[in-house]
């Protein structure tokens, strides 16, 4: 066994390129053989607790019987067809399914494969809106200071301002980066944010808001970002604003979608329809890539016409893929069978007690939580995705058996579903243990 460890270790590092990952000095990577429930197995015999829900996809926990057996059972009938011209049982299923959940107002479906396209399907749609309509001058974007959209190149244009793409700024288009008030327990200086960022959106709008196509943003949270929380209010108000000047609102809920921050989406917790939702990430529980661009019919309506030229030129070889769909089906039945919302609720009843307990740390401040998620941040320690920081920290809380993986001096965790109360309790102990033993004036 410690031969074929090796040996897949060094085939790993001779072919695997990993994600987000400096390889130059990185260690090897834990070879991971079976997971169940919210944790996570290792070859060397270890246990590992998904606290990030391994990239904040999987709702339910790893290898749920329900969701691998719809999988195997669609297996047997159709694993794919191409989705121009053709359809399937379990496409139409799905769009019906998230079609109830939504409010009515939004209620056409375009499938892709993950959230980085649902993004840039999403925008492609909102400027050829305009376009069809021959309102060609309205070809600018707004979005958040510090929002993460994905990493084509729609989507990193919109995030350009995360900081994660910068090699790549010269290549993407502009958009303007309005600032986000984010706030935290405590925080004195909430109010006094939300009108300068609202004042600054004033300003934007007297020269260009005629000029704007749409606006997008991670509403209540802000993911890759840091975990930045807002207001719904602000939102609320905000999006108000942008109605008046004939913006189209994009909400990019590829991670806030499906429970993660107290409800189904977190647009229900604003008094406000966008045009266009990008879904993807906990769509299939975490079993299968899938993602949806669901719209209003005004958005649909005007891409029809009698010439190609009109209609969205756009696709993917997977679009549809009949196993993702079932995936799907079958996480969403979970949410029901399985009292996923008291489990939910539960979850963030935990945050807070845990929260609680780290606040007593001189070195810890912008304590946060939103649902599931709970965040909160290394004080005079500058924001941003610094691998000096966070992955030191990840190794320490790896080797203390949980995977947590900050985000530069911000640490969150954001569990599946069926996490056990003792377990996440458990968590903020061990959590509270590692920053204790840590050289950081804490």
């Amino acid at each position: 066994m410690v031969i074929f460890k090796m040996a897949l270790n060094i085939l790993d590092r001779q072919h695997v390129w990993h994600p987000f990952t400096q390889e130059m000095n990185v260690p090897y990577p834990i070879h991971i053989t079976h997971a169940r429930g919210p944790y996570l197995f290792s070859q060397d015999g270890r246990r590992y607790l998904d606290l990030i829900s391994s990239w904040w996809l999987n709702l339910h926990g790893h290898a749920h019987p329900k969701i691998a057996k719809a999988i195997y059972e669609q297996a047997q009938k159709l694993e794919h067809v191409i989705f121009a011209g053709f359809t399937h049982e379990p496409a139409v299923q799905l769009a019906t399914k998230l079609s109830s959940l939504l409010p009515t107002e939004l209620n056409r479906v375009f499938y892709s494969d993950n959230g980085s396209t649902a993004v840039e399907v999403a925008l492609k749609m909102a400027y050829q809106f305009w376009y069809n309509q021959n309102e060609s001058e309205r070809k600018l974007f707004l979005s958040f200071e510090g929002g993460y959209h994905g990493d084509t190149f729609g989507a990193m244009s919109v995030g350009i301002a995360s900081n994660f793409h910068n090699p790549f700024k010269e290549l993407c288009f502009k958009v303007a980066h309005l600032p986000l008030p984010d706030t935290w327990i405590g925080d004195p200086e909430m109010d006094a944010k939300e009108e300068a960022a609202l004042y600054t959106l004033e300003i934007y709008l007297k020269q260009y808001g005629s000029r704007t196509a749409a606006f997008i943003g991670e509403p209540l949270i802000q993911g890759a970002g840091g975990m930045r929380c807002y207001r719904p209010e602000f939102l609320q108000k905000f999006i108000e604003r942008l109605r008046v000047e004939g913006i189209l609102i994009i909400f990019d809920e590829v991670m806030t979608g499906f429970g993660r921050t107290g409800t189904m989406f977190a647009m229900e917790q604003i008094k406000a329809v966008p045009d266009i939702i990008c879904l993807a990430k906990g769509l299939t529980g975490g079993f299968l890539p899938l993602a949806a661009t669901i719209v209003q019919p005004k958005i649909y309506n005007a891409f029809l016409g009698d010439t190609f030229d009109k209609a969205l030129s756009h696709g993917h070889s997977y679009t549809a893929n009949p196993l993702g769909c079932a995936a799907a089906l079958a996480s969403l039945e979970l949410f029901e069978e399985e009292k996923t919302f008291k489990a939910i609720a539960k979850i963030e009843d935990i945050h807070k007690i845990g929260i609680a307990k780290l606040q007593s740390h001189s070195g810890l401040d912008k304590f946060r939580t939103c649902g599931t998620i709970s965040a909160f941040e290394l004080s005079g320690r500058k924001r941003g995705y610094d691998q000096n920081i966070s992955t030191p920290l990840k190794a320490l809380f790896l080797e203390s058996g949980l995977l947590i993986r900050p985000l530069g001096n911000v640490i969150y965790m954001l569990p599946p579903y069926c996490i056990a109360e003792q377990d996440l309790l458990g968590a903020y102990d061990v959590i509270d243990a590692v920053l204790k033993n840590l050289n950081l004036q804490l």
